[in-house]
């Protein structure tokens, strides 16, 4: 008689319970298992107060300041400044400017809103069109990064990091934009055929029915709603991948035993990483593989990511050159493992999603070793 096959679900559901025992055994074996789980509570606790709602104040700040910003006039003004660097330096239009400051005020799905807005695509080719996605999440919640860095003392890391995620903006919109005309010459085409034309000055709006105090009142309260969503958009990823990645990043308490306390944990990824601490300690300038789980987190949210710097600074390994590598490679990845699929499948362009990935894997890594000798530089001044 012959066997039935087995079924590929129950092949993934046999070797997922096979991971998930094989995990928990050897921190259970390690910590013990009422400890493991203890740990794994009071983290996740210890998480949401000292951490989510930190960022969730700063994501509100931010977001108030944000339309504040955008309500009068001053995203105008920053695109309008910033649109001569397009073409030289990203080979985009101008417009695309807006895309690079919407982002950083908020977060990488900003640039889907812009890309499909007809009058906005209307001044792309197709492959610069592509690009965008690469390009807009490079700035993807560099305001609520930068605060945040600036908020432990270190703003001259902050600004050195800045630098280095706009060095790596660079690099990977223009892989992209390579990857993209190699693979598919028919994508230097533009968007539409007829393209509208570019408009120089833009009109002053009608003077609007609310005063200026009303104005400034409910773009403060509207912004601070979008912060709100926005702060509880990062608490599954603070809390679920950042309690995952202390618990196999750090090791026992200061007392020396495993006592069920928070950020406890087997130290595999330092274990892992010590393998080849040279690397890192040439290229980063990381003397505590521990650092090592930040750039991790941030491949999947930047917010996650996060949510490890109270451990580290409590842990005394947080320095200025530290803050620099964070800052850029947490705004220049910030999360686009989890975006990057949504983003060009939304755009109709899934087939490209895999050269996008390539390409700012690479332009993140290059963010943090330019942010490394940068600050190695101004440090020597």
């Amino acid at each position: 008689m012959k066997k039935l096959p087995i079924r590929r679900s129950t092949v993934e559901a046999l070797v997922f319970l096979l991971l998930l025992v094989l995990v928990f055994s050897l921190l259970g074996s390690r910590m013990g298992s009422g400890n493991m789980l203890k740990t794994i509570m009071n983290t996740a606790h210890d998480l949401l107060l000292n951490t989510v709602f930190y960022l969730m104040g700063i994501t509100v700040l931010t977001g108030a300041l944000s339309k504040l910003m955008s309500e009068f006039g001053v995203v105008t003004l920053l695109e309008r400044f910033l649109r001569p660097l397009m073409k030289p330096l990203y080979n985009l239009p101008g417009v695309a400017a807006l895309g690079a400051v919407m982002t950083f005020l908020s977060d990488n799905p900003a640039i889907i809103a812009l890309s499909k807005d007809k009058t906005f695509s209307a001044y792309f080719k197709k492959y610069q069109l592509i690009s965008l996605t690469n390009f807009g999440t490079a700035f993807g919640m560099g305001f609520v990064v930068m605060i945040t860095m600036i908020g432990y003392g270190q703003i001259t890391g902050a600004l050195v990091g800045f630098f280095g995620a706009f060095c790596g903006s660079i690099i990977s919109t223009r892989i992209m934009q390579r990857s993209c005309l190699k693979a598919y010459p028919k994508l230097d085409s533009p968007v539409q055929h007829e393209v509208a034309e570019v408009i120089e000055e833009e009109h002053i709006e009608d003077v609007k029915k609310d005063g200026v105090f009303m104005r400034f009142l409910n773009a403060i309260l509207d912004g601070g709603k979008n912060g709100v969503e926005l702060g509880l958009q990062i608490i599954p990823g603070v809390l679920i991948i950042t309690t995952a990645v202390i618990m196999i990043t750090f090791g026992v308490g200061p007392d020396g035993v495993y006592n069920g306390s928070s950020s406890q944990g087997v130290p595999i990824l330092p274990w892992l990483a010590e393998k080849i601490h040279w690397v890192f300690e040439w290229l980063f300038g990381f003397h505590h593989m521990e650092l090592i789980a930040f750039p991790m987190t941030a491949l999947g949210a930047v917010g996650a990511a996060l949510g490890l710097l109270p451990t580290f600074n409590a842990a005394g390994i947080l320095d200025g050159n530290a803050i620099a590598v964070f800052t850029a490679i947490g705004m220049c990845w910030s999360g686009f493992l989890s975006t990057h699929t949504a983003m060009l499948d939304s755009l109709g362009y899934r087939k490209m999603i895999s050269k996008a990935i390539g390409a700012h894997a690479i332009a993140g890594l290059c963010a943090g070793i330019i942010a490394h000798f940068v600050y190695l530089l101004v440090s020597l001044i």
